[in-house]
């Protein structure tokens, strides 16, 4: 078993090596890390943020403008066909809001200091742009299929590229092969808090061959396949459900520690903006890193720009492409500036590394760092159990939604790629196999870093993929945008942007 360890490790470690090399190109070289400012943006950074910024000030900051506009559609959401635009914010919000929200944060922090969080939100609220771009491209070109719309990355990349089915399959496939890399380490994290739970509640600590977590195994492998196999619909009736209970949950469990707490909240904004551009040495002393920590993590938990939230987003039976863009721009908000920020909190005010264990703290995993903190935080052994259990049960439902996400998505992919029953159920197979290998890695003691390995390729990976594609289907967004805010009653349909779009043609003959 160890020889087997060591193995699953030195492959993580090798697509690690690819990651970084994509991630951080060219600042590996000694020549571009010398030119002033510029050397320290990464070709990821300078592709992702600068996007983010190019859309902002072509769209006139429209996720500043039309935030609001986005609250009144989910207030108003109704669907005839699909799903509706607060289904699809809550399908979405269900693979955005994971385990990264927690263990991308602490990451961040622990790696590039407390001033990797302003990266972070800088990312986003670029980002948001982004996300209304991809999302209102994906309604554009989505497709419907009996009683359903699809539709997202590779749907528009197809359509952008000469109609070109070469490109929808591969683009299909690269979605399959993120979300392969991404399951191993959603499955860990949910049998991992499932085991977490049962130490907090029994009072002692688990090991993790301990039968909890093995029927901890069976449940989440029997969960996901009864509702990832039901299509859309049955997987967004879940995430109606689980996505707003283990928000407000984790937003009121962080709020009360803040409270508790509120004398440090001067001290956090201090180290945010203060190490923002000149950390301290323990968490590396460099600028870059903490914008590299800020950028990256932020990209994992609100997957602004990787084209990963398309899917979600044409299921919509949206009234104009714009209103789910708009939508999507308010997800990119909630994930980052509230969930992320909640998480950020909880890490720098509790001041982990500052204490007489500091030096143990850096060397702690990401989640027990984050537990640390929360001690730091909790006056009392009772309160802390049961923030700490609250938490938990919030983690292990992040990575839950997640793998929903994944594999629901996962399908929709195939079935571009083939309608067949064999290769459809092949991919099936594949993805429960792939989930089965990180709860098993959890159980058998593997660390969870070597399977983030995998996600942050996939991350970066799935991103240079999608935001080409962004910058070729632009003109039809701000066509798009334009007849959005014209403010007349012409329904929206081909006319207006010169494309050949047969679902909205339909929609706009039907009113």
């Amino acid at each position: 078993m160890e020889g087997l360890l060591a193995f699953i490790s030195a492959v993580c470690s090798r697509i690690q090596t690819v990651s970084d090399l994509f991630w951080d190109f060219p600042t590996n070289f000694e020549w571009y890390r010398g030119i002033p400012v510029l050397g320290n943006f990464s070709l990821a950074i300078i592709l992702l943020i600068g996007s983010g910024i190019y859309f902002s000030v072509n769209l006139r900051f429209i996720q500043l403008r039309r935030f609001r506009y986005g609250i009144r559609v989910l207030k108003n959401s109704k669907a005839k066909t699909g799903i509706t635009p607060l289904a699809s914010f809550f399908l979405s919000t269900a693979m955005r809001v994971g385990p990264g929200n927690i263990l991308g944060v602490t990451g961040a922090v622990s790696v590039g200091g407390p001033g990797a969080l302003l990266w972070m939100w800088i990312s986003a609220f670029f980002g948001m742009a982004t996300a209304y771009v991809e999302s209102t491209l994906s309604q554009i070109f989505k497709e419907k299929k009996d009683d359903e719309y699809l539709g997202g990355m590779s749907f528009y990349g197809r359509r952008l590229l000469k109609n070109s089915a070469i490109v929808g399959v591969v683009l299909s496939m690269m979605y399959i092969i993120y979300a392969i890399l991404c399951f191993p380490a959603q499955g860990f994290n949910t049998v991992s808090a499932m085991g977490q739970i049962a130490s907090i509640v029994s009072g002692y600590d688990l090991p993790t061959t301990h039968a909890v977590y093995w029927i901890g195994f069976l449940v989440v492998i029997l969960a996901t396949c009864a509702v990832s196999f039901g299509g859309t619909k049955k997987i967004s009736k879940v995430t109606d459900v689980l996505v707003p209970v283990m928000a407000v949950v984790y937003v009121i469990t962080v709020l009360i520690l803040i409270f508790i707490n509120i004398s440090r909240i001067p001290w956090f904004f201090y180290a945010v903006f203060t190490q923002a551009f000149k950390p301290e040495a323990i968490f590396g002393g460099a600028f870059g890193t903490a914008l590299m920590q800020g950028v990256k993590r932020g990209l994992m938990s609100n997957e602004a720009g990787q084209g990963t939230i398309t899917m979600p987003a044409a299921a919509s039976d949206a009234a104009h492409p714009c209103d789910q863009g708009c939508v999507q721009a308010i997800g990119v908000f909630l994930d980052t500036i509230v969930i992320c920020t909640l998480t950020g909190f909880v890490v720098i005010m509790g001041r982990a590394w500052l204490t007489e264990n500091g030096a143990a703290w850096m060397d702690l995993g990401k989640l027990p760092k984050y537990l640390a903190s929360i001690e730091e935080l909790t006056p009392g052994i009772g309160l802390n159990s049961v923030v700490t259990l609250l938490v938990s049960l919030c983690f292990g439902l992040f990575a839950f939604t997640c793998l929903l996400g994944f594999m629901s998505f996962s399908e929709i992919c195939a079935n571009r790629i083939s309608r067949s029953k064999v290769f459809i159920n092949a991919i099936r197979i594949i993805d429960i196999a792939v989930i089965c290998f990180g709860m098993l890695t959890s159980i058998v003691g593997l660390d969870l870093g070597a399977l983030w390995d995998l996600s942050d390729f996939a991350n970066i990976l799935i991103a240079y993929c999608n935001i080409p594609l962004l910058y070729i289907g632009f003109k039809y967004v701000k066509k798009a945008t334009v007849h959005f805010e014209s403010k007349h009653d012409t329904p929206f349909s081909s006319a207006v942007i010169g494309v050949d779009v047969p679902v909205w043609d339909d929609k706009a003959r039907a009113n």
